[in-house]
């Protein structure tokens, strides 16, 4: 199970995700999103553990404390449920009427 971590501490490593989301089950992963220009937290991350163990872990840290901020912990959404990028179109010249 991929589980949504927000709200954290930009402080926060991925080593204290860990060990916070271990008092449950096996972590598998602990990432921590990363702001491409300035390399510094984006407040947000994902954790990866076994189903029962991630369960647990949503409903025992979902509004807890941690780091001075309370955290939004809940199943992570497939990348394909997200909406937003897209663009396209353009093309072509516009004609100027003199």
């Amino acid at each position: 199970m991929k589980i949504y971590v927000g709200n954290l501490s930009f402080q926060t490593s991925e080593n204290e995700m860990r060990e916070l989301f271990g008092q449950f089950g096996e972590v598998k992963d602990a990432t921590i999103l990363l702001d491409r220009e300035t390399g510094r937290s984006r407040g947000f991350g994902f954790i990866e553990m076994d189903d029962d163990a991630g369960r647990e872990a949503i409903g025992a840290l979902d509004g807890k404390e941690f780091g001075g901020r309370n955290l939004k912990v809940n199943e992570a959404r497939p990348r394909n449920d997200r909406q937003g990028g897209g663009g396209g179109g353009g093309g072509g010249q516009q004609r100027r009427r003199w």
